[in-house]
């Protein structure tokens, strides 16, 4: 009987052994690190910025009573400075494209010159506002930046202008102040997150735009000073606006999941 509990006990130990040896020997499985979710473009986001601008803008005299051209065309313009703001909407589609609508106004002073040759006069005009609604089509260059380009409808304020001789004189006659509504733009940009600047700032874009407005063709009228009247010839305007602007964007979701592919 000793011997028989000697060889159970010895069996024992060396299966316990052999089988302690061998979940030893199992390889270990640890849980996957999740992948980063990429941020998605998809939302509302407000902007505000700055930027310069030119003007040119062809340039004919007509009569007043009959519209006839009295001159041969000339180009005329004027530069400055403005602001900008705007809103938008944002969908991010296909993992690397963005489509979006937009409305924003520029508000500054693009300050230039009419002439009528014809009469030796000359007038001082300036943009004063433009606003504009469109579309924009973006890719993602990375999954912070976007490049893009956008048109639409844009419409712009001019100022009236009080017309002086060649000398600087003042001649009683003036044009009067109008509105653009019937143009056209066109442009492109690019828009990053702050964060490829070093800067940690979530939401935080800044987004840099070229933008050509193109408008229909408006006659100004010399009216007289003194009475209101049309007194004089007619000068027929037609404008190209180009203009480059920088603002900083906030996007409301910026950071919010999109579908990952693992």
């Amino acid at each position: 009987m000793k011997k028989i509990l000697l060889a159970l006990t010895a069996l024992a130990a060396f299966s316990g052994s052999a089988f302690a040896a061998d979940l030893a020997a199992r390889p270990t499985y640890t849980k996957a690190p999740m992948m980063p979710v990429a941020p998605a473009w998809t939302g509302f986001y407000i902007f505000g910025g700055g930027g310069g601008g030119v003007w040119d803008a062809n340039n004919t005299v007509l009569s007043s009573a009959t519209l006839a051209p009295l001159t041969i065309n000339s180009r005329q313009g004027g530069d400055g400075w403005f602001g900008t703001v705007g809103a938008g909407y944002d969908w991010q589609f296909n993992s690397s494209w963005v489509f979006g609508v937009l409305a924003d106004g520029q508000f500054g002073s693009l300050r230039g010159n009419i002439a009528d040759p014809l009469a030796a006069l000359t007038g001082s005009e300036r943009l004063r506002d433009t606003y504009a609604a469109g579309a924009r089509l973006g890719y993602l260059v990375a999954p912070n930046v976007l490049s893009y380009v956008n048109g639409g409808w844009t419409g712009a304020n001019w100022s009236g202008s009080t017309l002086t001789t060649l000398g600087g004189t003042p001649s009683g006659l003036h044009t009067n102040s109008f509105s653009s509504n019937n143009g056209v733009f066109v442009g492109g940009g690019v828009e990053n997150n702050l964060n490829i600047f070093g800067i940690t700032a979530p939401g935080w874009f800044m987004k840099t735009e070229y933008r050509a407005a193109y408008f229909g063709n408006h006659n100004l009228g010399e009216f007289s000073d003194a009475t209101g009247a049309l007194a004089g010839n007619t000068i027929a305007f037609k404008p190209f606006v180009q203009t480059i602007s920088t603002s900083l964007v906030y996007r409301f979701n910026w950071g919010g999941p999109v579908v990952a592919k693992y």
